[in-house]
């Protein structure tokens, strides 16, 4: 099934129905597959192979993104935010591409290569004659989206229409949304999330509103003037919308759903969330780039029973990425590959048909190795399964830290540490070491005002933990390095810092 299909059911369905844009004068679902066709056409006179897009998520991206389907190209979304040499390094991996690009991004990086505005691309496409009969076939690759590069070189995943197709299919029923849903768009197009979210709610029958710069006023203003009924965010989002609430209720009364995911959510931050929202329900949305988005959920009535339970282990799953959604297979594997039972601690591997494990190389080669024989994914991710079936992640297996023989995950000294009143933010590395192998460096960001010193943060670690998980040394930082979806840049913590303690 080709991607294109959902929109052709949305516009089948109900055509009139506002797909993109404000309540009173957005495109609707008819217009918006008139819009993708006239794309189409454009991008098939051009000969190009791929559609390349760098810019901001807004009404133009789900044109480009149906555009691309039915014209039998696959769209590569691509860090708008990066460095002209960097995008032009990205480009290296793309074949004959077409590029998209804000005016801001006409530059060097996209030298040699045939380049538009949105704008200008889709005014073309809208005189264009529509496209017909270029789809691609369901094993045809739709999206080619880069891994975020925290622990490596970033590399195109490769998403074909089956994987994303089936992962609407498994999770999402058709038209299941109320005629005055809204959702409020605001995750970078070229993470897997602002590629899921067009496709599971114009399924739905969602309209999107689109922020594409993204500010928490802002945030919280086009929540409550266009009525927005449910949104997604990644952590450091959230966190900065609730430091601007200060300790403020939120006053969305409309917003019933709000999503989190992309990241690891520092438990303050969650629970500062769940006190402004409390007539909001959360649900935390794990997955992957190579698993065409979500495989895992934590919905609102498992939040809700974490914080009123009495029960530890109960309580413990606030920081769980729930259970696995249908149509996914889980397994934690020790390093032999073997299956390991609930409360062991290994790494995961999913399977289903929604997930991809594959990528393109510079000569458009494919590397299948994270997939076994029997089709099961290596996420790479540390994580276990409480005895209900409940998903925690631990960390990057990339992340671990041996010190003296021992592991240590990052994320168990980092959640300790973010327990501590005047800790905001914290990351922990592994530092090279003659006589341990390596020790654990703490970095620490404070909040406004607050202060405590090294020793003390390693005393309450230790307070909590074995002493040998205490931080051999606390360094503290104004801010940590994150990606744009709030992934920490674990590999650039060890460079000049500007306070140590």
């Amino acid at each position: 099934m080709n991607i294109a299909m959902l929109l052709d059911m949305a516009a089948s369905g109900d055509p009139d129905r506002v797909a993109v844009g404000p309540r009173d004068a957005g495109t609707t679902c008819a217009e918006l597959r008139r819009a993708a066709a006239g794309v189409a056409a454009v991008v098939h006179s051009s000969g190009a192979r791929e559609l390349v897009f760098a810019g901001v998520n807004g009404p133009a991206f789900p044109v480009l993104l149906f555009g691309a389907a039915l014209a039998g190209v696959p769209l590569v979304p691509v860090n708008y935010r990066l460095s002209a040499e960097a995008l032009a390094g990205l480009l290296k991996h793309t074949e004959r591409p077409l590029v998209v690009a804000d005016e801001t991004l006409l530059a060097e990086a996209f030298a040699g290569c045939e380049v538009r505005t949105p704008e200008a691309l889709l005014a073309e496409g809208s005189a264009a004659e529509p496209a017909v009969g270029l789809e691609a076939d369901a094993d045809d690759p739709a999206v080619l989206l880069f891994t975020s590069g925290t622990t490596a070189a970033p590399k195109a995943a490769v998403l074909r229409h089956r994987h994303l197709s089936s992962y609407i299919l498994q999770t999402v029923e058709f038209g299941s949304a109320d005629p005055g849903d809204a959702v409020l768009m605001s995750v970078p197009p070229y993470h897997v999330a602002g590629v899921g979210s067009v496709l599971s709610n114009l399924y739905a029958g969602r309209r999107m509103v689109h922020l594409g710069s993204f500010e928490p006023e802002a945030w919280l203003g086009l929540v409550r003037t266009e009525g927005v009924t449910s949104a997604m965010v990644v952590p450091t989002m959230l966190a900065r919308v609730v430091e601007h609430l200060d300790g403020r209720a939120a006053e969305v009364p409309t917003l019933r759903s709000l999503a989190y995911g992309g990241a690891r959510m520092p438990r303050p931050v969650l629970e500062a969330a769940l006190r402004a929202f409390r007539d909001t329900g959360f649900t935390n949305a794990y997955g992957l780039t190579e698993t065409s988005s979500t495989i895992a959920l934590l919905g609102p009535e498992d939040h809700r029973a974490a914080l009123s339970s009495d029960d530890p282990l109960v309580r413990a799953r606030l920081r769980s990425a729930g259970r696995m959604v249908p149509g996914v297979e889980a397994e934690i594997r020790d390093a032999a590959g073997v299956a390991q039972p609930a409360g062991a601690v290994g790494e995961l591997w999913v399977r289903g048909p929604q997930v991809s494990g594959e990528y393109k190389g510079d000569a458009a080669s494919l590397d299948t190795a994270s997939l076994d024989a029997d089709g099961w994914f290596h996420t790479r991710d540390l994580a276990h399964f409480d005895a209900d079936g409940y998903l925690f992640i631990e960390g990057r297996a990339d992340d671990t830290i041996i010190r003296g023989g021992e592991n240590v995950a990052p994320a168990e000294v980092e959640d300790v540490l973010l327990r501590h009143a005047a800790v905001r933010e914290a990351a922990v590395v592994g530092v090279p070491d003659e006589e341990w192998g390596e020790r654990i460096a703490a970095f620490v960001v404070t909040h406004a005002g607050a202060s405590v010193d090294a020793e003390a943060l390693r005393a309450w670690v230790r307070g909590h933990l074995r002493s040998s998980k205490t931080p051999d040394v606390v360094v503290f930082r104004d801010e940590l390095p994150y990606t744009p979806t709030g992934k920490l840049l674990r590999r650039q913590l060890l460079t000049p810092t500007t306070r140590k303690g």
